[in-house]
């Protein structure tokens, strides 16, 4: 299996603090793979360590093969970056911002090929400062694809789109992909790593604590639906465990969730047993289970905490 990406032992400490702590990943080629965890996890200090952006305080990295320390020149021809905030320059078009990143590289695609990719071709007239917070982020995806890259790394790329933008940007990344060649991205929203990662690690105080495909990681947790509800009284773990078709049982926030198989079995008798123990259900809704309540189950945090 060729590996696009792989990092062992992967450490980067600011003073006393350790952002990533012995990180190991492996992505192979044709992959997307999503980097999921709550502000602060260390996903973007690791994504810029494999960018070649950040020093590792120690561990080995290795990107299509290659190392930073001997082959930065070669690897920069070969890799499409979106950063999750990037400044570009205010009294420059659209057309000349992507022209300008074209001309930083040997072989790419046409500006205008690439500017109809992500919906500005509209736009390549206009200064980037007239654009829109998610204008500016398509522009920024533009700028990382020109090079027609091997490998796409994007830093919450749809954070700032409104939902048309974030589909076609989704549209943009399946398409890359289906070439066969791979992407590594960040993200807060589940339903879009769901959409387009192969696979997902979610990372918390700078581990690895979940490796697996959406599917895999969403079936780890027992049950295909989640009951959520905020309860005024009392009620035991183990009574709600004992609920029919409840496989798992986390609180997080005030919040308590049941992962559960038949929502029409658990539902009811989750009322029942807070009606015959006095607790009033202030809050109550349910949900087809996802990567957020996989982060739950994994820490009791929200995985925007």
């Amino acid at each position: 299996m060729e590996l696009a990406v792989r990092c062992s032992r992967l450490v980067k400490k600011y003073d006393e603090v350790t952002a990533v702590d012995g990180l190991d990943l492996e992505v192979p080629t044709g992959e997307c793979f999503g980097l999921l965890g709550p502000n602060g996890a260390g996903k973007t200090t690791t994504v810029e360590i494999l960018e070649g952006l950040l020093e590792p305080t120690a561990g080995d990295v290795e990107i299509l093969g290659m190392r930073w320390s001997a082959d930065q020149a070669a690897l920069r021809q070969r890799l499409g970056i979106s950063l999750q905030e990037t400044h570009l320059p205010d009294k420059l078009t659209v057309r000349e911002v992507v022209t300008l990143f074209r001309s930083f590289f040997a072989n790419g695609r046409p500006v205008e090929e690439v500017l109809d990719l992500v919906s500005l071709s509209d736009k390549g007239r206009s200064w980037t400062e007239k654009l829109s917070g998610g204008q500016k982020q398509r522009l920024a995806v533009a700028c990382a694809l020109v090079s027609d890259p091997e490998l796409l790394f994007l830093d919450e790329p749809t954070t700032g789109l409104d939902p048309q933008s974030r589909r076609q940007l989704w549209d943009v990344v399946l398409g890359f992909k289906k070439r066969g060649r791979t992407v590594l991205l960040t993200t807060h929203y589940m339903d879009e790593a769901q959409r387009l990662c192969d696979r997902v690690a979610v990372i918390d105080r700078g581990k690895v604590i979940a490796l697996g495909t959406p599917a895999e990681l969403i079936a780890s947790i027992g049950g295909q639906q989640v009951i959520a509800a905020q309860l005024d009284g009392a009620l035991a773990d183990g009574e709600l465990s004992a609920l029919p078709g409840v496989h798992r049982v986390t609180r997080a926030g005030g919040v308590v969730s049941l992962a559960v198989e038949k929502l029409h079995e658990s539902l009811p008798a989750l009322l029942a047993l807070a009606q015959s123990r006095g607790a009033a259900l202030t809050q109550l809704s349910t949900h087809q289970a996802t990567l957020e309540d996989v982060f739950v189950n994994l820490t009791g945090r929200q995985l925007r905490e």
